[in-house]
């Protein structure tokens, strides 16, 4: 079974923003709402700036803190590690919401949480999510985890600093950096666990 994750080259990542509009596209996201979204930041001191754009979405982590919160079953880890929710069975409760520590989840106005996918629908058909496919630089790479010919391996081999956010969690992020201009919030590869 595959254990899937996304790796994002945040030296790529030009902060375009064409994942964030694939992801509405893809998956209807309603108006005001984002599965996926970029943050920007300057680094260093004048005249001596960079700026970092780091995207952001659900971590799919290896321990979610958002499953065991919800009540009914809805949210829930599928085999391949994919963290995701039965729309049908959540109540909109939002414990979820309140246990995930990165913000990813929102509350649909059709009245259930909502989070990234990582395109499940399309990783069941053989494709890359919607943001992997279209982003113009190839910073974001998808792919399983213990297979040593996936992509996302290939490139977490290769890197020299594999970054997460907020370890301290504990929560084992799927969802990993390399080439991370800071390290303000991140973990360097010595402490993520693959």
């Amino acid at each position: 079974m595959a254990r899937y994750a996304m790796v994002i080259d945040l030296e790529a990542c030009v902060g375009c923003g064409a994942c964030a509009a694939a992801c509405v596209l893809e998956n209807e996201v309603p108006p005001g709402h984002n599965r996926l979204w970029i943050r920007q930041r300057e680094l260093g001191e004048f005249p001596d700036l960079t700026v970092e754009y780091r995207p952001e979405q659900c971590l799919h982590c290896e321990n979610p803190p958002c499953v065991p919160a919800c009540p009914t079953g809805a949210s829930y880890q599928s085999e391949d590690g994919l963290v995701l929710i039965k729309y049908e069975r959540c109540i909109a409760c939002g414990a979820c919401i309140a246990a995930c520590p990165y913000d990813a989840r929102f509350m649909n106005p059709a009245g259930y949480v909502d989070k990234c996918t990582f395109c499940e629908h399309r990783v069941k058909n053989g494709q890359d999510p919607a943001c992997v496919e279209t982003c113009p630089t190839g910073c974001r790479v998808f792919g399983d985890l213990d297979d040593p010919e996936s992509p996302v391996r290939v490139l977490l081999e290769e890197a020299e600093r594999i970054d997460v956010l907020r370890p301290e969690m504990g929560t084992s992020p799927k969802l990993l950096y390399v080439n991370t201009p800071s390290k303000r919030g991140l973990a360097a590869a010595e402490e993520v666990e693959l």
